[in-house]
């Protein structure tokens, strides 16, 4: 009989939301690559946990609904037995920055109401740029079983299958991840794995600032300085019809624009105006990228080595939500890079009147789908050079089969240690070998008596006449 499912709880506190995933897995077989699969997940209501650094114990009550799901999904005889770990990204990373009394004390709140709860809970942490991007790549490695897969006799078989780059574009920080054969002048982005006896040479960068919030904070904050921060300011990324009033305060509260914070007082309040305008959007994003310092051979972007991008990539999170937007609401295709170009300018173009009929239920982020494609083209191409060639070997996609892909599955795996640095032995599967070669030889011989028996009835009955 099989044993009973192991279980893994990991909470994803990114700087926008958080979720919780539940993992199960079969327990005799957990050092199989691809048997770990997503059981349940839940979304936290309300913001990140790096909002609640003005009243931490709420991050850690903002958990609860969650957790009490958790101890449903989880069988009880289970809960003593289940790991759980709290991750959290670049808005923790921010508020570090800014504060760090104050991301300790919303770290420890959450470890309180999580170390309350029955199950095995092994730590709330603040991942760096280069784990979360190392273990989003091992997610999606190990759902598609790039690494290692189990032959019909039960034996190892590395596929010679090339492992695939992973893009991930959250709410404060995005990560470019890949196998490389070149040499990584920079030894910050290289990342040496060895995954069931084989060695991976892996280039990671994960640029803090660069995920969608505070992209559209650093988008407006160079709209207002270009206007004198005049009580109305125009915004050629947000629809045509579509205007706000915004506090200066919510634009220069985080790290990533606090350099640029004018000497006004924060609490005055400028109106934004909608013009839609596309290539004048694309002046401005590309404004939030430095193209020209680079002291190596070659670089993405802000002084960044990057080697040529190489072999195929999956693009998750944000990338994936902004592609699906194009092409489900604004029904163009994206193979290329021209087609992102072109639909950046279409959605720009849109009134908001418009993108309201086509996606009412997409209202709070609607505004946004301009600037946000805009700055996904530019990264991908400027940025990391996706060019003609390459970019058709991106895939945006969220999950592989029913699992998400993001950091959550690869940081549980590798602190539960169910990807072995060494081959796994073929222990095991000898057992199993010899199990097959006697199904096999019991087969074979049934089939050899069949057509015996057949070939001499048949003999027989010819012999009579």
């Amino acid at each position: 009989a099989a044993s009973p499912p192991q279980y893994g709880i990991v909470l994803d506190a990114g700087s926008s939301h958080t979720a919780m995933f539940v993992y199960k897995w079969p327990a005799d077989k957990e050092n199989d690559t691809g048997v770990v699969s997503e059981h349940s997940m839940c979304d936290v209501e309300g913001p990140g946990i790096s909002s609640y650094s003005s009243n931490p114990p709420a991050a850690g009550t903002s958990l609860v609904h969650c957790l009490n799901q958790a101890l449903r999904d989880v069988p009880k005889e289970k809960h003593a037995g289940t790991p759980l770990y709290l991750g959290a990204t670049a808005g923790m990373r921010l508020l570090n920055i800014a504060d760090l009394q104050a991301s300790d004390s919303v770290l420890r709140a959450v470890a309180a109401t999580l170390k309350s709860y029955p199950f095995d809970f092994r730590g709330a942490k603040i991942l760096s740029g280069e784990e979360e991007g190392v273990f989003g790549w091992v997610t999606a490695n190990y759902l598609l079983e790039n690494f290692i897969k189990r032959g019909w006799l039960g034996e190892w078989i590395q596929p010679q299958k090339k492992t695939l780059g992973a893009m991930d574009f959250g709410g404060a920080s995005t990560q470019i991840t890949f196998e490389t054969r070149d040499t990584i002048e920079d030894p910050r982005n290289e990342v040496m794995l060895k995954l069931y006896g084989q060695a991976y040479k892996v280039y990671t960068h994960s640029f803090l600032c660069y995920g969608r919030d505070q992209v559209l904070k650093r988008l407006l904050s160079k709209l207002l300085q270009a206007e004198s921060y005049q009580p109305s300011v125009r915004h050629p990324c947000w629809p045509t019809g579509y205007k706000k009033s915004l506090l200066l305060s919510s634009v220069y509260d985080s790290p990533c624009t606090e350099k640029e914070r004018p000497s006004l007082a924060l609490n005055a309040t400028i109106t934004v105006i909608g013009t839609g305008n596309g290539s004048l959007c694309a002046l401005h994003v590309s404004k939030l990228f430095d193209f020209t310092t680079c002291s190596f051979s070659r670089c993405s972007f802000d002084g960044i080595f990057q080697p040529e991008v190489s072999g195929k990539f999956i693009a998750f999170s944000a990338f994936f939500y902004t592609v699906d937007f194009i092409q489900t609401v604004m029904g163009r295709p994206v193979h290329l890079p021209g087609d992102l170009k072109d639909a950046a300018k279409a959605i720009c173009a849109t009134s908001w009147s418009e993108l309201l009929q086509k996606a009412p239920e997409l209202e709070k982020r609607l505004s946004d789908y301009c600037a946000v494609s805009t700055f996904v083209y530019l990264l991908t191409t400027k940025g990391y050079n996706f060019d003609n060639h390459s970019f058709p070997n991106i895939a945006f996609q969220k999950k592989a089969g029913e699992t998400s892909i993001g950091w959550a599955l690869g940081y549980m795996l590798n602190l539960t240690n169910m990807i072995p640095a060494e081959k796994p032995s073929s222990h095991k599967s000898m057992l199993y070998n010899y199990w097959v070669i006697l199904i096999l030889l019991f087969v074979v011989t049934t089939l050899t008596s069949l057509v015996t028996a057949v070939c001499l009835l048949r003999h027989s009955k010819s012999s009579v006449i």
